[in-house]
């Protein structure tokens, strides 16, 4: 339990470099996780401040990177179609969200000693 006014724990992000030009981190996972939870690619990239072709974009380098479909856009319907997951997206998002916190858990100890040494005052130089 953290007391009140103490810094927060510095955090870890996890980036995943797949090759040299593709790479998964927490932009493009929760970019996903939005797709999800709001069913469209626009509403995702609202979700995020973000425009629908940027979103687009993002979703167009995940399928490629991966070589495969995260995502599948729906066509028709009363509301104009929209986008979902498909099992390989769900999965990916599932396995990023297992690595952060598995590497979040194996650094927690170095976090919480970083921590510690950023919140000791500076000694002064003596002279």
């Amino acid at each position: 339990m953290q007391k009140s006014g103490a810094r927060p724990l510095p955090s870890l992000s996890v980036r995943i470099d797949l090759d040299a030009e593709g790479r998964i981190g927490p932009g493009k996972i929760l970019l996903l996780e939005n797709i999800h939870t709001c069913g469209s690619i626009s509403a995702a990239g609202r979700a995020m401040d973000m425009s629908y072709k940027r979103a687009w974009d993002l979703v167009d380098e995940i399928n490629r990177i991966c070589r495969q479909a995260a995502v599948e856009r729906q066509t028709g319907g009363k509301n104009g179609g929209g986008a979902m997951l498909t099992p390989f997206g769900l999965s990916l998002v599932a396995r990023y969200r297992k690595i952060e916190r598995d590497a979040a858990h194996a650094v927690k100890k170095e976090l919480e000693a970083l921590q510690s040494d950023i919140g000791r005052p500076k000694k002064s130089a003596s002279r």
